[in-house]
């Protein structure tokens, strides 16, 4: 499957089960290749927020994952900052596919009764970065 590695966790009492539980899940996708680990985790109601586009309901969430798993075989995530902060966990991440381009991420989950019910994703290649510092700027 892939590799995950976690380098910097920061939690406070309230977010670590939170923290954990993001951790664990990662781990059962990314390395076991078990996208249905997320469907206990994640509220019915579930929403999935990108820049360019919502989903709504785990169903819909958890095929999409389902597909992104199967067509990134052997992705790496190393895991740059796990932070929790009350009901929400932040992780900022770099993901690569064996001899392919960085992205990086961001990822926010917000919990509720211990289930993810609303998460927000932004990634990033690394090799568009810089372009994007003057993202006011027309790239006519």
């Amino acid at each position: 499957m892939g590799v995950m590695t976690t380098q910097g966790t920061t939690t406070g009492s309230a977010g670590e089960t939170n923290v954990d539980t993001v951790r664990r899940v990662l781990g059962e996708v990314f390395l076991a290749g078990d996208v249905g680990a997320l469907v206990p985790v994640l509220d019915e109601s579930f929403v999935h927020h990108r820049p360019d586009g919502t989903s709504r309901g785990r169903q819909e969430w958890v095929a999409a994952v389902r597909e992104t798993v199967a067509e990134a075989r052997g992705v790496q995530v190393d895991v740059q900052h796990l932070l929790a902060d009350g009901d929400h966990v932040v992780m900022h991440s770099v993901r690569r596919l064996p001899g392919g381009p960085a992205v990086t991420g961001v990822d926010i989950w917000r919990f509720d009764g211990g289930r993810v019910v609303e998460a927000w994703e932004v990634l990033e290649p690394a090799a568009e970065a810089a372009g994007h510092l003057r993202w006011w700027e027309s790239n006519a």
